[in-house]
């Protein structure tokens, strides 16, 4: 191959000027980063411009990573430390001729290296920087997993062999932790599988052919490896160690928590095991430390609704209720407004079940109901610590509401979540459950509702002009000049169109009249007013507005509100 310069290449083809080359070229002399990169970064071009550019100058083919499977003995051929230096991945050999995906195919030092290296003629293809990224991770950290069931099979005892009985806080090594039991490294490479994918929880599922791996990523479960069936019982096994759990007893659940270090992101795995027909189920919850959300922003909050949430963290005493179904990011709201509120001048004590992070200044019990700690109970020992502000995971029963409420009352801020659909059934929750109506009129500021709904991919987002059936759907008039956007499917989206979450909400402020109007059990009546006058916006008002924005899909927000186009 000819090689040619980057920069003169975009210039010719007229992707950028020479202007924006020179201040580009001035930019990488600081940085010391590839042109690409910087032009990128800087907005000068986009990646799928940049990949047209150099098909259609250099004649070098596209490869879509995704839908592609490399096979594993490739990373034998193409050593990890190359392949991560230079962001190339190995996709396929045939006799002397490596066909190799390069996020710059421009780099003539890696494909030298790897000529060195491998001994082949290598064909260079050109792929996305976040797709070859995403490919190592898979290729390699696959070759850690079949390098230890190779060993565990070939060598029966290995399987019987003694773990390392470290369980709370350990590394999981780049180098796949060739130092540990094949065991151990068959646990961490899917570990750090899951961290590099942004996997919410891993399954471990026995079945009658093996055992399968799928994790969750956005909210969605997908397979992801299948390990051999005799091997079920040492991943679990491992497991149960790192948890700090029995692992001779496998005739009822368990949990465990753990911790691990993933490219130095400290993650917390929670792990829960229940006993199934082919053996334990194992499904571990990871907590990303490092991905802490920290304000209203951030936790998708927008316009209005940030007005509305600053008033509520305004108050000095009552009730602040989060709602929502599981999975509805009630935790995360309840984290940030936790880390708003922690000042010097407040004692902040939360009851949680189980601590999820770990909060500098704030006082955190964990509930343990086989020692007596309920959240009643624990309700109980906290106001006699001088609390100002009390978290309360979960209500859930009558005596943890009436003594929440209370405590409301009588001067405390106390937050808490309800497992409800809206706003609205939270107040007939609490009333289902045994609580007064005049006391939760006393006691309640406000109450969040929220939903969890699939970001576009921005990588592959297009607009397209919504039929009235569309329009409707979603609350807008039919004769309405909008545009709707859906993600296409790309390699950075593995072709869902998805990248990402964020929280659609509906906030309401329980002022005097719905107060007097609660306490009369008239409040379905004036919350009815509310919404024609427009003092109170429902979620699917906040998913219309996520919706015009081509932040999320039609079809996705109507999948949240449980509605279909008519």
């Amino acid at each position: 191959m000819e090689y040619f310069r980057l920069g003169d290449i975009l210039v010719k083809n007229g992707a950028i000027t020479q202007e924006q080359l020179e201040r580009a070229l001035k930019v990488q002399k600081d940085r010391h980063e590839r042109l690409g990169t910087i032009l990128i970064e800087e907005g000068i071009i986009n990646e799928q411009l940049l990949i047209e550019t150099l098909q259609m100058q250099l004649g070098i083919d596209f490869v879509d990573l995704t839908k592609v499977r490399i096979p594993v003995e490739l990373a034998s051929v193409v050593p990890k430390n190359i392949a991560r230096r230079h962001s190339v991945v190995p996709v396929r050999l045939e006799r002397d001729e490596l066909t190799l995906a390069m996020a710059d195919p421009l780099n003539f030092v890696a494909v030298e290296e790897v000529r060195t290296a491998t001994r082949k003629r290598v064909i260079p293809k050109i792929a996305t920087a976040d797709a070859v990224n995403k490919a190592i991770a898979t290729l390699y950290g696959n070759e850690g997993v079949a390098r230890a069931i190779e060993e565990m099979r070939s060598d029966p005892g290995m399987r019987e062999a003694p773990l390392p009985t470290r369980p709370r806080s350990e590394e999981v090594a780049d180098d796949g932790g060739q130092q540990y039991a094949p065991a151990v490294r068959l646990v961490n490479s899917i570990l750090e599988r899951a961290a590099n994918e942004r996997a919410s929880d891993i399954h471990v599922e026995p079945r009658a052919e093996g055992v399968v791996i799928r994790m969750r990523v956005d909210g969605k479960l997908r397979t992801v490896l299948t390990v051999p069936d005799d091997l079920k019982r040492t991943v679990v096994s491992r497991l149960k160690i790192m948890g700090g759990m029995d692992i001779a007893e496998s005739r009822v659940p368990q949990d465990g928590r753990a911790n691990v270090l993933v490219k130095g992101r400290s993650i917390d795995l929670r792990i829960s095991t229940i006993p199934a027909m082919y053996g334990e189920k194992a499904v571990i919850r990871l907590l990303d430390k490092s991905a802490q959300l920290t304000d209203a922003r951030a936790i998708g909050l927008e316009g209005e609704n940030i007005k509305k949430y600053q008033q509520l963290l305004g108050c000095a005493h009552g009730m602040i209720l989060i709602v929502g179904p599981t999975g509805s990011g009630k935790s995360s709201t309840m984290y940030a407004m936790i880390r708003s509120l922690n000042t010097d001048e407040v004692n902040l004590v939360t009851l949680e079940n189980p601590v999820e992070y770990d909060i500098d200044g704030v006082t955190q019990v964990q509930i343990n109901e086989k020692t007596g700690m309920t959240f009643a109970g624990g309700l109980r020992a906290i106001l006699r610590q001088d609390p100002d502000i009390i978290a309360v995971g979960e209500i859930r029963d009558s005596e943890t509401a009436e003594i929440a409420i209370r405590s409301a009352i009588t001067g405390h801020l106390v937050l808490s979540t309800v497992h409800t659909g809206d706003a609205l059934s939270a107040i007939d929750r609490l009333v289902d459950i045994g609580v007064a109506p005049y006391m939760i009129s006393d006691a309640l500021d406000g109450v969040i509702s929220q939903r969890l709904v699939r970001r576009i991919c921005p990588h592959c987002k297009e607009a397209y002009i919504p039929t009235p059936e569309q329009l409707a759907a979603i609350g807008c008039k039919k004769d309405e000049k909008v545009r709707f956007y859906r993600g296409k499917g790309c390699p950075q989206c593995y072709h869902t169109g998805y990248l990402g979450r964020t929280a659609a909400f509906e906030i309401l402020i329980v002022d005097k009249p719905l107060k007097r109007a609660i306490a009369a059990g008239t409040h379905s009546e004036l919350l009815d007013e509310y919404l024609r006058k427009g003092k109170f916006s429902p979620l699917k008002n906040d998913c219309r507005r996520l919706v015009l924005a081509g932040v999320t899909s039609l079809e996705e927000a109507l999948s949240v509100l449980n509605e279909t186009i008519q």
